[in-house]
């Protein structure tokens, strides 16, 4: 078998040698996964393998082991291909058994052809998700990921693979693509090479081509204009401007148990090959000629076989489900493991004094009010936490009225949340946006994909929605449809993806936090007014001195403050959940309209925020109390308000 150091730049000689040993056993395919598997294990090793959210994909050598941290933004209908195929020499009549997974292309030496027919054949299945970055991945987050790998790992052009093939000028480039039938001669060569999967619903191993490296880079905006395709690609991300691959990410195992918005880490083999484009435009032009002979449309065609150069396909050997994106955190902290433990207990025994600078530095951001930047901190660490029949469990959406209508406040506060929070999204709300944003996910049956809106998003995304610059005006039918999306999302957490016939409830958990100038429109689990205590002159150097006020290693603990403690479990006990019953019906003696069922569900809400702020896994009686302070606090302020505007709040 070839060296240890081969995993990393050639995975497929390393698979190689372990079918060759045990094939045609089926455990060769779990011998490899645990192969990997230790080696990922050894010293950090993940940090190793280069990131396709990271390092552009034409730096990387094809083949190689790669990793991409990603969400599910689709999943396509399994396809099969030849996991283990037969090749034959009809001079010689040898014959040698090759495997299928993890590769797009067949491959088999001068003057060998694959035996279609042979016994030794196995047809297998795998599961394509179509995959994008994290949306609203912050910057500090694509920073540190970077910054902590190795310096071997970060891929450059002096190190990149570099294709054995002379350059092309740029007149021979167009000339290819206006004469794609030119390009295929090209590729005709010594070796056969045939196109390994199939879909599901049907069609044929594709013929013998040879692939060829190509150095397109693709594009960073959502299209992509694609050689032989008129309309432009696009990508799919849900949120406008996004940058970063989208891959076609290959699952052979367990991929049951992933869903559509999951949070993903998948380490697996590159595959960019060019033969995979050329083989998809004849296809099309087949297919046009005789659209019986295909099930699929010209443009599911394009759209789930888009160019590899453009829309690499990552053949996953692991993959995680990612419980959060922070760096700063150990991937997973549900196991038990010594390293994982020590750097909990170590933040946690200093937690108390980063909450105070947290507290100090939220309380600057919000103009010198303490209260609201309590119940900010109270809703960053939010988090559904579980479901009753369709009610969701944690979730604290926060109303901040009283914002500055005339200033840029709310886009200098979003900026400051940015800086904490791994991923998040300012929403602008006003007539036009409403009216003419795809909100809602919709599935196009023509192209057969889920079309993305702006409303898919991971988990524990911090959604910022500002009404400070809403004006009068009339909403269509879409933007009415949106206003109810975001109110579903607020209420229920859930997102009801159009399929054209029915809606589908897709359940989600982001933290959202309205801005406005009154009440908001939107629904809201508290509403708090903001009372600034300072005004001011020049906003935009005011907020931009904070976050250079900070230092990074402050920064940092801020950002391990907020992910952490979303994680951490919480209970109350029977005494306390006693005493808090007797309390509740000793506050309704002497006035029963003064305190519902609802202001009990809030305290109790409030007060789960602040035990698990303090980095308290149970619920105290002090910190009880101080829930009751806080939610008298801002009541009363709510009824000061509304004395003094003669509105309702």
């Amino acid at each position: 078998m070839p060296c240890v150091g081969d995993w990393l730049n050639s995975p497929l000689s390393i698979v190689q040698g372990i079918f060759a040993q045990n094939a045609p056993n089926s455990d060769w395919e779990k011998k490899v996964t645990e192969y990997f598997k230790e080696k990922l294990k050894e010293n950090n090793a993940t940090n190793w393998v280069p990131s396709l959210n990271d390092v552009p994909v034409h730096y990387l050598k094809p083949n190689s082991l790669v990793k991409f941290r990603c969400m599910v933004q689709d999943m396509f209908d399994p396809e099969f291909y030849m996991g283990v195929y037969e090749t034959v020499d009809p001079n010689t009549n040898a014959r040698v058994l090759h495997f299928g997974k993890y590769r797009d292309v067949a491959e088999c030496g001068p003057q060998q052809e694959i035996d279609l027919n042979s016994p030794q054949t196995v047809t297998s299945e795998r599961q394509t998700f179509y995959c994008v970055p994290v949306p609203g991945e912050s910057a500090w987050v694509k920073e540190i990921s970077f910054l902590t790998e190795p310096v071997q790992a970060r891929v450059s052009p002096s190190t990149s693979y570099t294709p054995s093939r002379h350059k092309r000028s740029y007149e021979e480039d167009e000339d290819m693509d206006l004469h794609p039938s030119k390009q295929k001669e090209q590729h005709m060569g010594k070796s056969c090479l045939q196109i390994l999967c199939f879909s599901g619903s049907g069609g044929d191993i594709h013929g013998c081509v040879e692939p060829k490296r190509l150095e397109t880079e693709a594009s960073a905006g959502h299209h992509v204009i694609s050689p032989n395709c008129s309309p432009p690609l696009d990508l799919n991300f849900p949120l406008p401007g996004e940058k970063g691959p989208a891959c076609l990410v290959k699952i052979y195992e367990s991929w049951e148990s992933f869903k559509v918005n999951d949070v993903l880490e998948v380490f697996g083999v590159l595959s960019v090959d060019p033969v995979l484009s050329i083989v998809n435009s004849e296809e099309r032009d087949s297919s046009s000629l005789d659209p019986m002979e295909c099930m699929d449309t010209m443009e599911e065609q394009r759209v789930h076989s888009p160019p590899a150069s453009l829309v690499p396909r990552i053949h996953v050997i692991l993959a995680q489900k990612l419980q959060h994106i922070n760096p700063l955190l150990p991937a997973c902290l549900n196991e038990e493991e010594s390293k994982t433990c020590e750097f909990v207990s170590n933040f946690m025994s200093e937690l108390s004094p980063v909450r105070a600078e947290l507290l100090g530095f939220l309380t600057h951001a919000l103009l010198g009010d303490s209260l609201a930047a309590e119940y900010l901190i109270l809703h960053l660490i939010s988090t559904v936490y579980g479901r009753r029949d369709v009610l969701p469990l944690g979730k604290f959406t926060v109303n901040l009225s009283g914002c500055p209508r005339s200033s840029t406040f709310t886009e200098h506060l979003y900026r400051l949340i940015q800086q904490l929070v791994p991923a998040s999204y300012h929403l602008r709300m006003s007539i036009e946006s409403m009216n003419h944003s795809r909100f809602i996910p919709h599935k196009d049956y023509t192209a057969n994909r889920l079309v993305s809106g702006l409303l898919q998003l991971a988990s524990n995304t911090s959604l910022v929605i500002d009404e400070t610059q809403l004006e009068q005006g009339q909403l269509d039918t879409a933007g009415v449809h949106n206003v109810t999306a975001l109110g579903n999302l607020i209420t229920w957490q859930k997102v009801d993806y159009d399929f054209n016939y029915h809606r589908m409830e897709f359940p989600c958990n982001i933290n959202v936090l309205i801005t406005s100038e009154g009440r908001s429109l939107l629904p809201s689990d508290c509403q708090v007014h903001l009372q600034p205590q300072i005004i001011p002159p020049n906003m935009e150097e005011y907020m931009s001195s904070l976050l250079t006020a900070v230092l990074p290693s402050v920064l940092n603990k801020f950002r391990i403050y907020l992910s952490l403690l979303r994680l951490l479990d919480y209970s109350i006990s029977d005494e306390v959940t006693k005493a808090v019953e007797e309390d509740f019906v000793e506050m309704r003696k002497n006035n029963p309209e003064s305190v519902t069922a609802d202001d009990l569900h809030k305290m109790l809400l409030v007060a789960r925020f602040l035990s698990l702020s303090a980095g308290q896994t149970t619920l105290s009686r002090e910190r009880w109390l101080r829930a009751k302070q806080l939610e008298a606090l801002r009541k009363a302020r709510l009824q000061q308000q509304q004395c003094v505007n003669g509105n309702e709040l």
